[in-house]
Formats: structure tokens, sequence, C-alpha cells
């Protein structure tokens, strides 16, 4: 299909007719089908997927222009400089862009290819305390110096900016000792100046994290304590001198200057010359018949425990067996063996004791939460709380999990996920635990075991688009109007903006966009989910399942491209615009591609007249209807590219509403 360049033209549309004659030039709000899509269909998960509460979440800014820094990036500067102390800094204008291409007419900002790279304000006679959560806006942020100023107060909060690559904060008056969380998810960070400061406590353990640490400036401060166990690979220079620390250097650090760990009258070893004396921690060790006293106490200690725990068991499956089957809760162990067709959901009997295996295993484990200042949960509390089965794929099951005393949370099991390290998990997670945007829904926890593993969010009682838009059968929900349905494109087309500017390094920032991945709140508003999981999920269920992999270049090269996220996009538009969902399309797999698209389309024009459509949203309906069949174009040279859809479809209906990703 050839490009359409005007997208208000009557003949815009009439060439999209012409290449598809049974698509209707007018379309309107479906009627919900009678009966639910087949529950066979290859690796499209259940309508109801997990489901998010309302979140609180940071608006951020996306910018299409990659040659200037708008007023946007101004405006944050200025509301930062309004919390500074003793500087005036006179070209600060507001209203006006601090960069133009690798220039900038603002003293002290550092611009690269129109955004704002750097803030340089040294010596500037700074007072009083850093704030820099504000900078949070700067998203193409990476370094920030203010060297020789009267700052004073605690640490700032640099890990509110993960993406920094460069920290000056030395010759202050910073005091305090420094949380030990502050560097977290810093994995960018290179070198950090913090010398000639107040600082006190012990050095930060994660300092130990960022991989790309080069140079680590701590001298002349307060610290005490011991030196962190670093072991980053490219690290040439961490300055502890004039501070109170002791013990052992590390050997990590065990070859570089000694100058480096002067004035520390308590460390030793290399590459000092005080060897540490190992002989005096012996003499203070323990005894030998002392130890085995405490090894006698501890096994009699373990033996007392098990002996209460099986009389607590056995009276709890008495009480149990008591009990009425139908008034017992389910758990989400229990819930899961029903899934997989256990025999026997209580906990007498062979399916009883699969579950308690399958507990025991899980408890070696601990939840890792990575949204900050969320209500803490054990794993346990997870797996002891009533549970309802919202779905299976072929990634695994979904279950709403409504905790005794806390929020109702969504769990997802994943179980094709085995390919996986511990290390590249962990650290793939915290990326997407730093996302936050009103349109992604957030991940609040994780659990890694090498088998399974599990995501935890949140849950809101709308449910997915798909459950929304095909029914379901005991629904209580009603038809989607015009103006929701364009407000879930538009929320979309903002989340999948928000995703491609985070998740630059990414082939596909989402890889598996589809109607039960879209999820909504109590006000209809969508949320991206099942995203950024390609980099986790098994190579083999990769290929097989996730919705971009079907697209015609995935058919045709092997591998879906950057556009492969547009031809889904494609797909979910039309679905939305019309109601039908593509279910006999997907299960077809990739072979002829583009022409099963049509043949798709072509069916659901016949299906939908577009009758009751009239004035302004007939014409919203038609210019979105060019975007999604253009999206979904075979060719991916003709396919626009993610940026160009996202643009065209927040043009739709602009009337003053939010960028694309606010």
């Amino acid at each position: 299909m050839h490009h359409l360049t005007s997208h208000n033209s009557p003949s815009a549309l009439t060439s999209t007719h012409r290449r598809y004659p049974n698509l209707p030039l007018l379309v309107t709000t479906p009627t919900v089908p009678a009966a639910p899509p087949p529950a066979s269909m290859v690796c499209q998960a259940a309508l109801r997927p997990p489901q998010p509460l309302l979140l609180t979440l940071l608006t951020v800014t996306f910018l299409f222009s990659s040659t200037t820094a708008g007023p946007e990036e101004g405006a944050v500067l200025l509301r930062f400089k309004s919390t500074l102390s003793g500087v005036t800094l006179p070209s600060w204008i507001p209203n006006a862009a601090p960069c133009s291409v690798n220039s900038s007419t603002w003293e002290g900002v550092i611009c690269l290819n129109g955004r704002v790279w750097g803030l340089k304000l040294e010596e500037k006679g700074i007072a009083g305390g850093l704030e820099l959560a504000v900078l949070a806006g700067l998203r193409g942020l990476r370094t920030i110096s203010f060297m020789r100023n009267q700052l004073e107060g605690p640490m700032p909060e640099v890990g509110r900016l993960g993406a920094l690559k460069t920290v000056y904060l030395s010759n202050n008056r910073f005091s305090g000792e420094i949380p030990n969380v502050a560097f977290a998810g810093m994995r960018s960070l290179k070198k950090l100046f913090l010398s000639n400061n107040r600082f006190s406590g012990h050095i930060p353990t994660s300092l130990t994290g960022p991989a790309k640490m080069i140079e680590l400036r701590l001298d002349h401060n307060g610290f005490c304590g011991r030196i962190p166990d670093f072991r980053q690979p490219r690290l040439e220079s961490v300055n502890v001198s004039f501070n109170n620390l002791d013990g052992p250097i590390p050997e990590r650090l065990s070859k570089m200057d000694p100058s480096l760990f002067q004035a520390n009258d308590k460390l030793c070893g290399a590459p000092l010359a005080t060897a540490c004396d190992t002989s005096g921690q012996r003499k203070k060790g323990i005894s030998g018949w002392l130890l085995a006293v405490i090894i006698l106490a501890c096994i009699a200690a373990v033996a007392l425990f098990v002996i209460l725990l099986a009389l607590c068991r056995k009276q709890w499956q008495a009480t149990a067996a008591q009990t009425p089957t139908s008034q017992r809760s389910t758990s989400v162990d229990e819930a899961d063996r029903m899934e997989r067709g256990a025999a026997d959901p209580q906990p007498e009997g062979r399916g009883g004791a699969v579950g308690k295996k399958g507990t025991r295993e899980n408890e070696h484990g601990r939840l890792t939460f990575v949204q900050e200042g969320r209500e803490r949960f054990e794993l346990q509390d997870l797996l002891r709380a009533s549970a309802e089965v919202l779905g299976s794929g072929n990634f695994g099951a979904s279950y709403k999990a409504t905790l005794a005393v806390g929020p109702t949370m969504v769990v997802k099991r994943f179980k094709e996920m085995n390919g996986v390290g511990r290390e590249d998990f962990n650290e793939h997670m915290r990326r997407i635990g730093r996302l936050s945007h009103p349109n992604v829904l957030p991940l609040v926890a994780y659990y890694y075991k090498k088998e399974e593993k599990l995501l935890v969010s949140d849950f809101a009682a709308n449910g997915s688009l798909a459950h929304v838009l095909h029914g379901n059968r005991g629904s209580n929900l009603a038809p989607l109007d015009w103006p929701t349905r364009l407000k879930i494109v538009k929320g979309v087309a903002r989340g999948l903006a928000y995703l491609y500017d985070e998740l630059p390094v990414l082939t596909l920032p989402h890889g598996h966009l589809k109607s039960s991945n879209v999820l909504l709140n109590d006000a209809f508003d969508p949320l991206l989910a099942d995203y950024a999981l390609s980099p986790v999920v098994n190579a083999a269920a990769v290929s097989q399942c996730m919705v971009a992999y079907k697209s015609p270049e995935a058919a045709q090269f092997g591998s879906p491209s950057k556009k492969s996220d547009v031809w889904s996009l494609g797909i979910l538009v039309l679905e939305i615009i019309t109601g039908e969902f593509p279910a006999n399309f997907f299960n077809r797999g990739n072979t002829g591609a583009a022409a099963e698209l049509a043949a798709w389309v072509g069916t659901v024009a016949r299906g939908w007249s577009g009758e009751d459509a009239e004035g302004e949203a007939r014409e919203e309906m038609r210019m979105l209807v060019e975007i999604g069949v253009e999206c979904c174009e075979a060719d991916v040279d003709k396919r626009p590219d993610m940026r160009e859809a996202l643009e065209r479809i927040s043009r739709i209906g602009d009337t003053g509403d939010v960028a694309l990703s606010s």
C-alpha cells in the first residue's frame, strides 16, 4: 500500500478502500459477540489476564525532535534553579530552549544532539541542600557536577537519576551517613567524586553494584568500618584516604597505589605495608568445647521445632477435614495444581503432598521488590492467599491473590524462562522495575527460581481489553463507546512511546502487544502488560508465542524487526475499532501472514457498515482505520515506523489532549 500523505482528504480513504475493497469507509461501535473466542487458540492468553489497580506514577515527557531541546527541558531547569540558594544564572531564560544541537547559551548546561546531557555548576557559591528529584524530567541527563560550592545537608538522592554516568560533588559540606541503597540501580555509573565533604558511617555497599565503575573518590571524609568488596572489572582507582576505615583491603584493590588508602590507621593488607594480624583473630575465637555445646543446643532446638510443627500440622489437618470443601479458600499453590490437572486440591492424599513439597521449595527464596515505597509482603503471604485463576497460556498461569492483610495482587508464573541466569534475570527485572508511566503496568516484585519465575503486579477490576471488547459469560461490562476506544488507542500509543524511549537497546521494547495484554483500570485507562520479556524468555518460546514473531518479516527472515511492534499495533487498532477478534488469523501462524491479514480485514469489513457513526466520530474512525491498515502493511519498507504511527494517532481528535508520553 502506498503511504498516505493527507490524513484528512477524502482521497486518502478512497485509496485505502481500493486496496481493501471489503473494508467499509465508516465503522462504528460493535456489538459484543454472544460467545467468547476459542480457548484453544495457539499462544493466545485467556481473556482474563493480570489486572492492575490504580497507579501513582511519574509523568515523563516524550520528544520527537532530536535536534532541539524544547522549552519543556528549560522549564525543568528553571524549576531546579528555584531550589538553589546563592546562585543567579541570568542566562537561564523562561520559555526558551536550553539546547540547539550540541551548543547551549545557558550557563553550565551541556548539550548533546539537542538534549540536555549534563550540568556543570562548579564554584558558583551555591549553598543549602541539593534537590535532584526535579531533574528526573531530563531523560538525556548523564552527568552532573556541583564541585567547590557550599552545598550541605545529607547525600543528594542521585539514585532518582538512575541513568547518570558521572557524579561530581567533591569540595562541599555534605554530611551524615549515606543510605546503604543510595546507588542501587545506577548501573551506568562510571565516576563518583565525594571527596572533601563531611560524610560519616559505613561506605554504602550499593557502590559495588555499578559494573561500569571506573573511578571512585571518597577521600577526606569520616567514613568508618570496612571497605566493601569491590569487584568491578573496569575499576581503576578507589581513593578512601583520610577516613577512619579498618580491616583488610579487598583483594580487587590490592594492586592500586598505596596513597589511595593512607591515613586510615586500622587498614591492613596489600598494597599497604601493614600486614593483617590473623593470629589475634584466632585467639579470640570460640573454644572447641563451647562450639560443641552450641551445636548440640541448635540440634535440640531444631528437633523441638520439628515436633511442634508436626503437632500443629496434624491439628490443622484434623480441622480441615471437618470443614466443608465449599468453605475452603483456594491458595495460589492449590490453584496451580488444579490448573495443571492435579488429582486432589485438599491437603490429604497425593495432591496434598505435591502441594506441600512445592511450598517447601518456594520457601527457599524471597520476593524481590523493585518498586520504592510499596507495602512489603512475603512469598508465603502470596502462597497462603485465596486465589482465583485468571488465565493460562504457554508462558504460564496468572492468579488473582487476595492477601489477608494488604492489597490484591496478580501473580504470573513463567515456566519458559529457565534459560536465563539469576544475575541476568535480576538485572533485567531491575531495569523493568525502574519504568514509571501512567500507561505501563508497573512490576511490583518478582521471585527467581531456576525452574520457574513469579512476576507480581497490581490488580484492577476492569480486566483486559480483550475481555471487555469481546465479552465473557457472566460479564456485566457494557460495550465500549467510541470516545473510550479512542482514549484507549491513544493511551496505548503513549505507553509504547515511553517504552521505545526508555528501552532503546531492545529490538522489541514490547514484543507481545495484543488486546489481552492491554489492561484497563477503573477509569478505563489502558496499561501495557507483558512488555520487554524477550530478553528473559527462552528462545523457542519467544519465536513460537510472542505476537511480534508472527509478523510477516519474522516469517520471511526468521526474526522480527524494529517495525514488528508497529505491525502488532496495527492489528490492535483494527481490533479496537471493529470489536472483532483476530483469533483465526493468529491461529494460522506465520505463513502467508499478509494475505491472511487482508482476509481478516475483509471479514471484519463485511460485518460493519458504520451507519451509526456520525460527524466527528466518523472522521476519527476513518483516520484511525487508515493508520491501522498501514501499520499492517506486509512490506516493512512501506510500513510507518513507531514514532510516525504514534504521532499520527496523537493528532486524531486533538483538542488539547495530553502529549503522547505524558
